[in-house]
């Protein structure tokens, strides 16, 4: 006898806009009929986690409950590790408990909120532990992200090809193609942007977006273009002190012989623990010491 067919897929649009970056539409779109119990859960998880990704860490602490199942308690350590250094010590404390518990530890929205979390930490090993037996595309997408974080594009490359066997085009599979592509460079750079300028094309233009093809100018010299696609992102009400806009506007007023001073003052006052605001007050540092040792 025939398999039955799969039923609709009623996250598909909700899931979308929250892995291109469009998370006021995702929260927007989320009202949704007919869902099972675990498509409910995985709805409110994209959207506590878009929330998360719009700064909103106290709505997602406040609003999730200790009776909430397993994949929400995840994100909310999420949002409580995020929300400031006053909490990431808890925050690490109870997901590694979380994670030892046999019952849930093999969750993968748990495994993917620690490789989340050990990633910012840069302990990418710790992070491996929980991604790298994959599960789905987007535990997937993540271990391509650490590996390149690591320099180890090899790895990535590993890893995207078995997300292309599963699915090449999914968003997700585009997304990893694009990164991988940012990091091996030279004649990638341009097929790079091509993804990018095809997600523009397709979907609602948003910061990740706008960044992506922001990254690609600068690697290619098009810094001009560059410059005009990130203030274009800083435009966006909601991501007015978007990190990465605020980091790529800074490296791109370096190369374009302007002063970065505005843009860097809002990444310090946003985001202090930013690895370009750490890079440049070290760098300030040394040079403070080199003057006070020839004064």
């Amino acid at each position: 006898m025939a398999a039955l067919a799969a039923g609709p897929d009623h996250l598909f649009n909700l899931r979308n806009n929250f892995y291109l970056g469009a998370y006021q539409a995702a929260i927007n779109s989320s009202d949704l009929p007919n869902l099972s119990p675990d498509e409910a859960v995985e709805r409110d998880c994209l959207v506590f986690r878009s929330y998360i990704a719009l700064g909103s860490y106290q709505l997602v602490i406040n609003e999730i409950d200790s009776s909430a199942a397993t994949p929400l308690q995840a994100v909310k350590l999420l949002a409580l590790y995020l929300s400031g250094p006053d909490y990431k010590e808890s925050a690490i404390s109870n997901l590694k408990e979380f994670l030892a518990d046999p019952a849930i530890g093999n969750n993968p929205i748990l495994r993917m909120v620690a490789g989340t979390v050990f990633m910012h930490e840069q302990d990418y090993n710790e992070a491996l532990k929980y991604t790298h037996a994959g599960g789905n595309l987007e535990l997937d997408a993540l271990n391509v992200q650490i590996f390149i974080k690591m320099h180890r594009a090899e790895f990535a490359e590993r890893k995207l090809k078995e997300m292309q066997k599963i699915d090449e085009d999914h968003t997700l599979t585009q997304l990893a193609t694009a990164w991988q592509n940012l990091a091996v460079g030279g004649s990638k750079i341009q097929e790079a942007y091509l993804i990018f300028q095809d997600f523009s094309e397709k979907s609602q233009v948003t910061t990740l977006i706008l960044n992506g093809k922001a990254v690609c100018c600068i690697h290619m010299g098009n810094f001009d273009e560059a410059e005009t696609l990130l203030l274009e992102a800083l435009n966006k009400a909601s991501d007015a002190k978007d990190p990465e806009t605020l980091a790529n506007l800074v490296v791109c007023c370096l190369h374009l012989g302007k002063s970065p001073s505005r843009f860097l003052s809002q990444l310090r006052l946003a985001h202090p623990e930013h690895v370009l605001v750490k890079r440049a007050t070290a760098a300030e540092e040394s040079f403070d010491r080199a003057v006070q040792s020839v004064a």
